[in-house]
């Protein structure tokens, strides 16, 4: 790919909360592009971007599926590679990996919802990787859709900055078409040609007021980004098209605002402009800052141009499994170009790989390429040993890039095949699943030999099973779900511990004194903070490492339940060693020592996750949902109404308590509510409540 058409290029993605109409609106996409001939719908199980059995039948989004499509907007050929996210807060380390790959966004909403719980977490995420975006308000067909309601909840709910492009002719039934305040004109979908046609007229006169309203608004937001506009509109002079496309932009690019357009994608109407506005208002690599990384050699910062006669830096994003060529890892190519056949370096694993196969996706069908240039998506095969979140580079010219950080699993389960024979296809199968999905982990339990797998929730988990049964064809059986419990300690200890030992041979001998506590509150680089006081060589330099290793091997199991120990900070104080028998080992074997001698003396706690929880349900039951959540130890942190008068109550509630929790709520409002559920922090356990969970774990709880 040239440089030059680096501009023409648009890396987007669709986020949003569940049922906003992501999907249904990549599909309008992919049909005004040309890359489809006919519309699937999420409801008939017959979309393009939800190739999966599971995604058909539940119709929700599961994983993120990419594709590229073509759109002619002001007489040039743009090229957008599309992925369309998952809504469901278990996935969201879908729409994290895919954000952190992407140059721009579409944030969609439904204009009979509004924002919800969801909108705002895919939001933040869009922050964290500094992703610019543009609104869309879908569903304007639906009754109670109200497109100003919801663009006033993106300033107040999100603390955006809405620019309005359009304003609605007609709402709900009545939906007819929008005014393009650019242009000053109405555009009218026919209702009979699947919505590929449409007429560009003058405004209705009854919303000729309206529009010069918003169109004020417009040119007056526009204005901040560009200084010479700001003087024509002042002035009261005619504002030419391209000074306010490239004045937007430029607020866009900068994340300053957010350009706000509408539609109903059910009903075929809108789509074009978004398609318009994705070109006119996102950036391409080329606007995008230059992307950064470190030199795994020397420990500097460099970055890369996004052109192709710079050193080769991409990013692996995700690692799908595909039943016929094997592990596919799609990757971003931020620099430099791979061609079909070359060699690639991977820092982590420090190996070459050689890349057999280059694709360009189209949902799930490959299209083979001979070279994947920078500012590009696209995937390969023929990885050996490749993770999600690792850089691919060139050998002569290293470089890390920053990888993305997920969530810890917080719900557990034990699984087994049902026979005997399937014991090996279920562990390949566990493994594929694992690198695939970064929030999903596999462990063998030490004590009774089991199987647990551990996710972001029960449906996450269900559909892991689902999977090991379509594509692996492996029959389990499963536990009860188990919570993710972590431990820690509460208070400050100090101790001087020895490790002897004399064998035939040398001996073993280390000394340490130590004081373990709780960490530092502003410390944020990990679950171990060691700090090293020893003075004048007391403890060898080259046995310090070894005591911070001890120690960090003990983290994975605490001294209440064997679960992982969070928030540790330990202070070498001093120590001894003996010349002759003292070595890296022997240091090791100290620090583990003292961990278990010490930790006990430190008031441990158990830590339990603790899951923000929101409801939304009509008045009258909001009492029987508030007392339930009381019951399950919740504590409700406010209630806000919706536009449509329904109530939506916000608690913190501890996971343990929420099992079965969306058949208990139908059961409570006559299935009139819904919930969403996810991860916000780990919390101490009461004495009573973490006696009788170890009591049922471990058999003992002797330690409290």
């Amino acid at each position: 790919m040239a440089n030059r058409d680096l501009h023409l290029t648009r890396n987007i993605g669709i986020m949003a909360h569940i049922d906003a109409g992501k999907t249904t609106t990549s599909e309008r996409i992919l049909y005004y592009t040309g890359k489809t001939h006919k519309i699937g719908e999420v409801h008939d199980g017959e979309a393009v971007m939800d190739w999966m059995a599971e995604e058909q039948e539940r119709g929700i989004t599961i994983t993120s599926a990419a594709t590229t499509c073509n759109w002619t907007w002001n007489g040039k050929e743009y090229k957008i590679n599309l992925i369309d996210t998952p809504g469901h807060v278990d996935f969201t380390a879908e729409v994290e990996r895919s954000l952190r790959v992407l140059d721009g966004t579409i944030a969609t909403y439904s204009a009979a919802d509004g924002v919800q719980p969801q909108s705002e977490t895919v939001w933040r995420q869009a922050d964290k990787y500094n992703v610019p975006r543009i609104g869309y308000v879908n569903k304007m067909d639906r009754s109670g859709a109200d497109f100003f309601e919801t663009v006033k909840q993106m300033k107040t709910i999100l603390g955006a900055n809405p620019i309005i492009l359009q304003i609605p002719i007609g709402a709900e039934e009545k939906f007819l078409g929008v005014v393009d305040l650019i242009k000053m004109k109405a555009i009218l979908w026919h209702d009979e040609t699947l919505g590929a046609e449409y007429d560009v007229e003058d405004i209705p006169a009854d919303l000729v007021d309206e529009a010069k309203e918003y169109r004020d608004k417009l040119l007056e937001a526009a204005s901040n980004y560009d200084d010479n506009l700001m003087e024509l509109y002042l002035d009261g002079k005619d504002v030419p098209e391209d000074m306010i496309i490239a004045a937007i932009r430029k607020g866009t690019t900068k994340l300053e605002c957010c350009p706000v357009c509408l539609g109903s994608s059910y009903k075929n109407k809108g789509v074009q402009p978004l398609l318009d506005y994705v070109c006119m208002f996102l950036p391409s690599p080329v606007d995008t800052p230059n992307i950064k990384g470190t030199n795994p050699d020397t420990g500097e910062e460099e970055d890369r141009k996004p052109i192709e006669s710079e050193p080769l830096a991409a990013l692996a994003f995700k690692i799908a499994t595909d039943p016929f060529m094997g592990r596919l890892v799609f990757f971003r190519v931020y620099s430099g170009s791979v061609a079909a056949g070359s060699y690639v370096y991977n820092p982590r694993s420090g190996k070459r790989e050689r890349i057999s196969r280059l694709f360009q996706m189209n949902s799930k069908q490959e299209i083979p390429m001979d070279s994947i240039d920078a500012g590009d998506i696209g995937a390969g095969v023929g990885f050996k040993d490749i993770h999600t979140g690792d850089t691919l580079c060139d050998e002569n010219h290293p470089i890390v890039l920053e990888s993305m950080t997920f969530p810890d699993p917080v719900i557990s389960v034990a699984v087994e095949p049902k026979s005997q024979a399937d014991v090996a296809k279920l562990d390949n199968g566990l493994s594929k699943l694992a690198e695939e999905d970064p929030t999903f982990t596999v462990r063998t339990d030490e004590q009774s030999g089991q199987t647990i797998i551990s996710g972001m929730g029960e449906l996450h988990l269900d559909i892991i099973l689902e999977r090991l049964r379509r594509e692996f064809k492996v029959e389990c059986t499963e536990g009860k779900p188990q919570v993710n419990y972590k431990e820690a300690i509460t208070k400050e200890v100090h101790d001087r511990q020895t490790y002897k030992k004399q064998t035939g041979g040398r001996g073993k001998f280390a000394c340490i004194e130590v004081t373990i506590g709780p960490k530092d509150e502003d410390y944020t680089e990990g679950d171990l903070q060691f700090v090293n006081q020893v003075k004048g060589g007391n403890v060898p330099k080259e046995f310090i490492p070894s005591v911070q290793k001890g120690f960090q091997e003990c983290l994975n199991n605490g001294v209440l339940g064997g679960f992982p120990m969070t928030g540790l900070k330990v202070t070498l104080v001093d120590g001894s060693f003996h010349p002759v028998d003292s070595d890296q080992i022997s240091f090791e074997l100290v620090a583990h020592q003292a961990f278990r001698e010490m930790c006990p003396k430190a008031g441990p706690v158990l830590m339990e996750p603790i899951m923000k929880v929101e409801v939304v349900t009509p008045e009258e039951n909001m009492g029987d949902v508030i007392g339930d959540l009381n019951k399950r130890r919740g504590m409700v942190q406010g209630m806000d109404e919706t536009r449509s008068g329904a109530r939506i109550v916000k608690a913190m509630v501890p996971l343990a308590e929420m099992f079965g929790y969306v058949t208990a709520l139908r059961t409570i409002t006559s299935g009139r509510a819904t919930s969403s559920m996810e991860y916000d922090h780990h919390a101490p356990v009461s004495k009573g409540i973490a006696k009788a969970v170890l009591d049922d774990i471990k058999g003992h709880s002797e330690l409290l």
